[in-house]
Parts: C-alpha cells; structure tokens; sequence
C-alpha cells in the first residue's frame, strides 16, 4: 500500500515542516517554508540529517495535509529537500503549490529521475550516487560539499556537465569546517567562478 500511494505522489513521508530562513546557497537569508522527506539511499557518512534516511520512521502525510501547513504561514515559496525527495512522485504535490502561487524550490543530490514542477533546482552531487544525467541542464545551482581535498575534483567534474549560467557553489562540510576551510577560501580565491557556501542557519541557531 505505501509503494502504490508513493507512487501516485498523493501521500508523502514527511519528517518535518516548518516556515523558516534558507541558510545555504543562493537563496540565503530568503524566507521560505521547508518540507523534508523521509527516505534516502545515497547515505553520505557527513550527514547532518541522518533521522530522515529511514523513511519507516516517518508518517504518510496526505498533500493536502501539506499545503494546510503552508497556508498558515506568510511563505512565498517552498523548499522540497530530504532525505532524497526524487525517490517520490512530486508532480501532485507541485501541482497544489502552484495552484497557490508559490514558488518551487527543489534540493537534491540528483540521484532518481526528476519529478515535479520547479522555479529552481540545487543540485548537490554525491559521489557514492551520482546524478541522473538529466537533471544538469536544468540546475540553477551546483552545490558541492567539500569535506576533504579531492572533493574539488569532484566539483570541477560536475561543473563541466551544468550550464554556463549555473551558480556555482563550495560548501565545506560542517563537521570538518575548521580544517577544510582554508582550503576552500583558497580555491574560490583561484578559481572565482566558484562562490562559498556557508550553513548560515547554524550559525543564527534556526531550523
């Protein structure tokens, strides 16, 4: 029952929801209200949202009930990110914000085919499951997490494959920031088609 109800997209595991400031990339410091999803098959060893891999843990919410949570708020856009939300069927979820106005953001490491009607894509890339080839055309923003130094090699090879007017972002990892992130100052400073990503929202204390 869950797998057909995935399917259709009319029922979504959702872990948490919550109006909130974008703290990462290039919408930093925006208002937006945030749905994560449960589930993700990717597992990086650095994630900061490891709760939300076991999509079993997480109740089947009905979009209706989503859209309910949005409406008490002032947001004008959404953010869909994970877990990994491209493992569900977005299409009638995005077809109930659009119905609202809202604006679509999508946060994903690419790894399943896209789903849903977006304004924008953060594309966050991860080597143990690479993107779909053919979410890089449609990325508004390449985000790489630079944990240790060969992981901007990682990012010059994801680079070359989004389009020339994708913004293009290093995000040291969290965890390991103290020592990454000399090193990425210095690329961005050598290669300044790069801009620094910094997880403002731990610093401000907010969701």
């Amino acid at each position: 029952m869950k797998e057909k109800t995935t399917q259709e997209g009319l029922y979504l595991p959702i872990v948490e929801q919550f109006y909130s400031i974008q703290g990462e990339g290039f919408h930093t410091g925006k208002a937006a209200y945030f749905i994560r999803m449960g589930g993700c098959d990717v597992g990086c060893s650095w994630c900061d949202t490891k709760f939300a891999w076991d999509s079993e843990l997480h109740e089947m919410t009905h979009i209706d009930s989503i859209v309910k949570g949005i409406t008490r708020t002032s947001a004008d856009s959404v953010v869909v990110t994970g877990g990994e939300p491209l493992m569900y069927n977005l299409n009638p979820l995005c077809i109930e914000l659009k119905k609202m106005n809202l604006l679509t953001y999508l946060e994903t490491c690419g790894s399943h085919e896209l789903t849903g009607i977006w304004d924008w894509i953060c594309l966050s890339p991860k080597k143990n499951y690479p993107p779909d080839n053919n979410i890089y055309s449609l990325a508004g923003e390449l985000k790489v997490i630079i944990e240790g130094e060969d992981d901007f090699t990682w990012a010059e090879e994801n680079k070359a494959r989004v389009s020339s007017d994708c913004k293009l972002y290093l995000q040291p990892e969290w965890s390991s920031i103290k020592n990454i992130m000399p090193s990425v100052v210095e690329y961005v400073k050598n290669h300044t088609e790069w801009s620094i990503s910094l997880q403002s929202h731990k610093y401000m204390g907010i969701p």
